[in-house]
């Protein structure tokens, strides 16, 4: 969060509208914050070299397919001391978000599938890594609130 402080109003601005819809035209952003067109091509820019806009990407929308949606809870032997089951996680293409956790398990895996065939798949291998000594999974239902 550090990085936005430095940040100026007009910044915050172009931000805001490329959270809201990354794929607004230039032109259409440069009269929301009252800048030319380079002008705000230039901070963009900026601004994806600081780090502060890390990438563009591409949310499904439900139209594509009825994807499963799960959490999967790993305690690991090693209390996470080391990085190999995180760095075999990341490998996993239907992983949306892995975090550290404090308490009693050590990772919460978010998984997104076309299946709950694939998603028991996915378990199967988390299960089954070195280091890995338990897991929980639940799978979701019904998504009430989604603010992708």
């Amino acid at each position: 969060m550090e990085r936005l402080h430095h940040l100026d109003q007009i910044d915050r601005q172009i931000l805001a509208a490329l959270t809201e819809d990354a794929r607004i035209p230039l032109v259409a952003l440069a009269a929301q914050v009252h800048l030319s067109r380079n002008a705000v091509k230039q901070r963009i820019e900026r601004m994806e070299r600081q780090g502060v806009i890390g990438g563009y990407t591409v949310v499904s929308g439900r139209a594509v397919g009825s994807a499963v949606s799960a959490i999967v809870m790993v305690y690991r032997s090693d209390r996470m001391r080391g990085g190999s089951v995180v760095s075999e996680i990341a490998q996993i293409p239907e992983v949306r978000r892995c975090d550290v956790l404090s308490g009693d398990f050590d990772l919460l895996v978010t998984l997104e599938a076309e299946s709950m065939e694939r998603i028991g798949e996915i378990w199967e291998i988390l299960a089954a890594l070195p280091g890995v000594a338990n897991t929980v999974t639940a799978v979701s239902l019904t998504r009430v609130v989604d603010r992708v």
